[in-house]
């Protein structure tokens, strides 16, 4: 989906985000989340160009922020794209390293492959900008496009290097045709067509946003093994993801349905999430991804002074095998705990009714929370996030359907239509407990069942004076056990 404009004025800079002396109020205005990145103004969407290489990672949007551990940023440009011809958008793609010059640019270039979008004659193709300066600042290519079939509708490509053939692979969205098609290329400037994927699972509206990558099996009898996952954003407000084989020309798609996918997310903003790709050889198989943390019913209308949209906290990811097929596992990046501040713990047994959690509304929901649940003994219960002024976020359970559900519908301090939403999954408990890791932000709450298996992520935009954590249930003797941690701003 589209990000920028080509005739944005563009800037740079090289230095740790902190309040800065150009506002008083820049990373403490309302609605500013604390520990999700977002720039220090305009807007941001689709994650694009994720790379580890030179010993760090650069996230880009068309503007560029460098991290050690994902967790601090440092923001060094805010237009990364040079000498875009007039007419021309900067639209969704990725960021390579070429140190074997394949390309032609030099060892030492960063080859941006995006979509740009020709509003006069309504057409999409894929272009290389390239950069000497590690990164920050990228000039257009003369010999654009390198890639064109005469599409209003083909954009988001992920290229990736095959060191078994010496090629670049680019796995690049038909959005129209729900299909995403796979290219070679020796050089990154001449494309060949491979295959086609799709139409598969959920493919209303639109099919975009394409990425992909191996994942390690994390058990059962291929554990230690790798399968292909290709990731698609769907329907402007969700993913859904496939897993299989390729073999150098095709993805063979494993357990394959034609009317559902399988969501990455079952919360309603989580979209356009990409991975970052190893140039280094230095995270040891490890693979992390970030995702946009809205969606495009809503995204322009949402109240944020500072600009528009913010990113998921980063989540390492592995595969399990289940008896329902393969499952995405996400778990948040370890170097999170980091951010923590002194534990405030609780336990007990559940009483009728509802409980206010003592000394929480001082943390202004900026915390992380670990709860457990005996499930041993049948009922339905959970909490109220950002409860406060007769609102919250509600997170539910039923012990003998096993559902959780988070309703976002009484949550935010304004009234939006396309805002208000329930979202659901089936969360088996594990050892007769149900464990959620809960991430609340000034306006956002992400929540991640303790299997990784099922998570939801969402914006909540809650008033001030909903700063309250409850616990609720049913009936009375549900055990539960609560861990919360404070957790730093990375803007200070």
């Amino acid at each position: 989906m589209v990000l920028v404009a080509a005739s944005l004025p563009s800037e740079s800079f090289s230095q740790p985000i902190t309040a800065g002396s150009d506002s008083t109020q820049l990373y403490h205005e309302h609605y500013r989340n604390q520990y999700h990145f977002s720039p220090r103004r305009g807007w941001i969407s689709d994650p694009c160009g994720f790379l580890y290489y030179e010993g760090q990672y650069h996230c880009y949007w068309w503007g560029c922020a460098e991290s050690d551990d994902l967790v601090h940023f440092r923001e060094v440009s805010r237009m990364v794209h040079r000498d875009v011809p007039r007419g021309l958008g900067c639209w969704t793609g990725c960021v390579v390293a070429d140190p074997q010059n394949t390309a032609g640019f030099g060892s030492d270039a960063y080859i941006a492959c995006l979509t740009v979008n020709d509003g006069e004659r309504k057409n999409q193709s894929q272009a290389l900008t390239v950069s000497h300066d590690h990164g920050r600042s990228f000039r257009y290519y003369d010999g654009n496009p390198v890639l064109d079939i005469g599409y209003q509708d083909f954009r988001d490509p992920t290229v990736i290097w095959l060191e078994e053939s010496k090629q670049w692979l680019m796995v690049v969205s038909k959005t129209l045709e729900s299909k995403v098609a796979f290219y070679s290329s020796p050089d990154l400037k001449q494309w060949t067509w491979l295959s086609d994927f799709g139409p598969a699972g959920r493919t209303y509206r639109c099919f975009e946003c394409p990425d992909f990558f191996k994942l390690k099996i994390e058990n059962g009898p291929m554990k230690g093994q790798e399968k292909w996952v290709l990731v698609v954003s769907v329907d402007w407000d969700n993913e859904q993801y496939f897993v299989g084989d390729f073999d150098g020309t095709t993805f063979h798609a494993e357990g394959l349905k034609q009317e559902t996918g399988v969501y990455v997310d079952r919360g309603p903003d989580f979209y356009a999430s990409r991975t970052f790709k190893d140039f280094d050889h230095a995270l040891d198989g490890r693979v992390y991804s970030i995702g946009w943390m809205s969606n495009w019913r809503y995204c322009r209308d949402l109240p944020m002074t500072y600009g528009k949209g913010f990113w998921s906290v980063p989540r390492e990811l592995s595969l399990r095998d289940t008896p329902d097929g393969w499952r995405l596992v996400q778990k948040p990046k370890s170097e999170l705990t980091s951010l923590r501040g002194q534990q405030l713990k609780y336990e007990g047994r559940l009483k009728a009714g509802r409980t206010s959690v003592k000394d929480i509304d001082r943390l202004g929901n900026v915390y992380e929370a670990e709860v457990c649940f005996d499930t041993s003994a049948s009922g339905t219960f959970g909490l109220n996030i950002c409860a406060g002024g007769g609102r919250k976020l509600v997170v539910s359970y039923d012990t003998e359907s096993h559902s959780l559900v988070v309703d976002r519908t009484q949550v935010a301090d304004f009234r939006m239509e396309k805002f208000e939403h329930t979202c659901h999954a089936k969360v088996a408990p594990i050892n007769n407990q149900l464990r959620l890791r809960i991430f609340v932000d000034k306006c956002s709450v992400e929540i991640f069942s303790e299997d990784g298996t099922s998570v939801f992520s969402m914006a909540t935009f809650a008033a001030d004076d909903q700063t309250g954590l409850e616990l609720f249930s049913h009936d009375n003797g549900t055990r539960y056990r609560l861990d919360i941690w404070p957790l730093k701003s990375i803007w200070e």
